[in-house]
């Protein structure tokens, strides 16, 4: 049945004078997606909070499933989570722990520490796609992850109503894609879930009505087939838009001579080493799914951590010098934006004018040994800097932490060109900022690249790169694995950033991203979309201590499986495909220590649509391998080579009903057109497996992933058919 959840009617907002919001309006339905989507500085935050009970508002009325909430303890006894803007962890404290904040009461808990242990563990694997060590210190992990736990803190309130706040602006494509397979599943369940986001692609496909705020007014209400990026973006900055995007193009390179260059360049001890040079008139991307070294790229290029090797030079009148901290770094020109303004941005102290103004106070100073700051001087820069992108604030004195989390931004990325670099460094600047301030922040970048200076960019998304970027590079297991020219083709970038084909189908799209998009299982899809690159995983983010070699790539980098009949990326021997039943020799090694037995699943997650199968195509799936067996001989499927306590299960020629076929090896069979086979090897930390003899890969994956310490992998092709299927 579907009823109204949140009815917000004429609320007004003010701090001091400013109106936050001027009279909004809105209603949300339950088992619906209802986004609220506006500028920065619109009222969205604001709206979210008095929704919350965090905010009490001046005038207007509030009602959540027939009540109100004037606190947040009330709220939650009503059924609503808020994940707020911020990422609010206790760095100091444990992931279990910043997993229920708030959820005991002074005289105890409604859980035990064991359930409270199950209870999350099995969440955060669900929506990581790995395990986690709940007892890792919070501070000591990436920020992607610190946003997940504060989503999984939400989740396991069991919300009737649920606010997302920016809350996938730290996530990339992968997670996002995870993050709506679990919005889908809320929905289902009757929950009311509220999105407020500045990516207007993301809320196009999720969203099912949208409300749409300017000055703290609502402005417009949209149904789903309303709900397009032109409308959203006509009432949010009306004609403003057409005239900033008229005359856009690319940047280019504006000179032969190179800016900055890194030479023999590692970001981790085991990657690839990276050659990367920059022009002036550049605007170079760098884009790359979470974990892959991109970030550290950005960083090491700032100066503000070192390079494993390899050396780090800008060229200034045919002089190189090496940049191997922030401050050579800023001696040669180089500025640097965080998108993580709340650790490495702002100064939450200090003012507006501050924050702005501080790394110039040197070059604006008067005469004198009492080195005072000449305000007058600084003004016209403050003025000039803080237009150019429009900040919305009052008084420029005012705490920085009076502006909305997308102003904040504004300012940092305006503290940047104030320095006046002759290279610009940006680590997902426009994270939390809306597509006005982002048209702002584009127009300025080419700018500034027009007149001799070069911009790295990176950013999780791929559109921003589209009409700005003079090229764009994308990182896989800790170095650039491609690179893109214009025109670009999101479709292919993504594919690179996942290790596959540029005309493969990308997770989340075998049904289109509607409701029939949705049906994988979460561990089946996990078994499904495992992105590979030259026969290896790609790393998994993992706790990481500071100063140290990242441990994830190590870990993930040693545990090897090969074919030797098979290379990886190329095509299986006839003698492994069609109806022939003998299965390929498989060797590993580097096994992860603890390993007490192994899996193995060899898949094909390219099955025809027409065959209507929520999941990949199961050609072998063998368990309970001991963990001393290094290897498969070839032909051991069905056979006494197979090692002793193996258990092989039922090919999917069973579950399709094929003659001919049952429990072991199925050779490769794509019927239309070339195939990828994914080879993947599970270690385990458990001797024996409890699966039913007629188990699928559903249930294989469902028993194998909760207990996997590390998996190793290879992709290989086949087809097309040259036989038909036998009937």
């Amino acid at each position: 049945m579907v009823y109204p959840t949140v009815e917000i009617s004429s609320v007004r907002k003010t701090f001091g004078p400013t109106v936050a919001l001027g009279g909004c309006n809105l209603r949300a339905y339950a088992g619906e997606v209802h986004a609220i989507v506006g500028g920065n500085g619109s009222g969205k935050s604001t709206l979210a909070k008095v929704i919350s009970g965090v905010l009490i508002p001046d005038s207007g009325q509030v009602s959540i499933l027939g009540k109100s909430a004037t606190s947040p303890y009330e709220a939650r006894a009503l059924g609503i989570s808020n994940v707020f803007q911020e990422v609010l962890v206790a760095d100091e404290c444990s992931v279990l722990d910043n997993l229920y904040l708030g959820a005991d009461t002074p005289f105890g808990s409604a859980l035990s520490q064991e359930e409270k242990q199950r209870r999350g563990s099995a969440l955060m694997r669900e929506l990581l796609d790995f395990d986690l060590d709940l007892s890792t210190l919070v501070g000591e992990l990436p920020l992607s992850i610190k946003q997940w736990i504060t989503i999984a803190r939400a989740l396991l309130a069991d919300p009737k109503v649920l606010i997302l706040d920016e809350s996938s602006a730290a996530l990339d494509f992968d997670s996002t894609e995870r993050l709506f397979q679990k919005m889908r599943q809320l929905k289902k369940a009757g929950v009311s879930i509220l999105i407020v986001t500045h990516r207007i692609a993301e809320l196009v496909r999720i969203a099912d009505r949208a409300t749409v705020l300017r000055d703290g007014i609502d402005v417009g209400s949209l149904g789903k087939e309303e709900i397009t990026e032109q409308r959203i973006l006509e009432l949010i900055a009306g004609t403003e838009r057409s005239r900033t995007q008229q005359g856009q193009s690319v940047a280019q390179r504006l000179a032969p001579n190179p800016v900055l260059r890194m030479t023999e360049g590692r970001v981790w001890s085991a990657a690839a080493p990276i050659d990367f040079t920059l022009y002036p008139g550049e605007v170079i991307g760098v884009t790359g799914l979470d974990g892959q070294g991109q970030a550290d790229f950005v960083r090491c290029l700032a100066g503000i951590q070192p390079l494993v090797s390899g050396r780090i030079a800008v060229i200034r009148d045919k002089t190189a010098n090496d940049i191997t901290d922030l401050h050579s770094a800023r001696e040669n020109s180089i500025s640097y934006v965080s998108g993580d303004r709340k650790k490495e941005g702002i100064l939450p102290n200090l003012s507006i004018f501050e924050n702005l103004l501080m790394p110039v106070y040197r070059e604006y100073r008067l005469a004198g040994i009492l080195n005072l700051i000449n305000r007058t001087k600084l003004s016209p820069v403050f003025e000039w800097e803080s237009g150019k992108l429009a900040v919305k604030m009052g008084d420029r004195d005012n705490l920085i932490t009076s502006l909305s989390g997308g102003n904040q931004q504004k300012v940092l990325i305006a503290r940047a060109f104030a320095e006046k670099p002759a290279v610009l460094v940006l680590n997902d600047p426009a994270r939390g900022i809306d597509i006005g301030a982002k048209l702002d922040l584009y127009r300025n970048l080419r700018d500034f690249a027009s007149r001799g200076n070069a911009v790295v960019f990176l950013s999780s998304e791929i559109e921003e790169f589209l009409n700005l970027c003079s090229r764009v590079e994308v990182f896989r297991n800790g170095s650039i694995s491609s690179q893109f020219e214009p025109p670009y083709d999101s479709h292919a970038i993504l594919n690179a950033m996942f290790g596959r084909r540029a005309s493969a189908r990308l997770p989340g799209e075998a049904g289109g991203d509607g409701e029939e998009g949705a049906a994988l299982a979460p561990v089946a899809a996990a078994a499904v979309r495992l992105p590979f690159e030259q026969g290896r995983p790609m790393p998994r983010p993992v706790p990481l201590s500071p100063r140290q070699d990242p441990p994830r790539e190590a870990a993930v980098m040693a545990f090897k499986l090969q074919a030797p009949d098979i290379a990886p990326g190329q095509i299986i021997p006839g003698r492994f495909a069609e109806e022939n039943k003998r299965s390929p020799r498989l060797v590993w090694s580097g096994v992860p220590e603890g390993t007490r037995s192994f899996a193995l699943a060899i898949t094909d997650p390219d099955l025809p649509e027409a065959f209507k199968f929520p999941r990949a195509f199961a050609h072998w799936l063998v368990h309970d391998i001991p963990a001393g067996v290094r290897e498969l001989p070839e032909g051991a499927s069905g056979g006494a080579l197979m090692p002793k306590g193996a258990v092989e299960l039922n090919s999917d020629y069973v579950t399709f009903g094929i003659p001919g076929f049952g429990r072991g090896y199925g050779g490769p069979w794509p019927p239309d057109r070339q195939h990828r086979y994914v080879f993947t090897l599970y270690a385990l930390k458990t001797e024996r497996l409890a699966i039913a003899p007629d188990a699928d890969l559903t249930a294989f994956a469902a028993a194998v992933m909760p207990v996997a310490i590390d998996m190793a992998s290879f992709v290989a092709l086949y087809g097309p058919a040259k036989k038909p299927l036998p009937h």
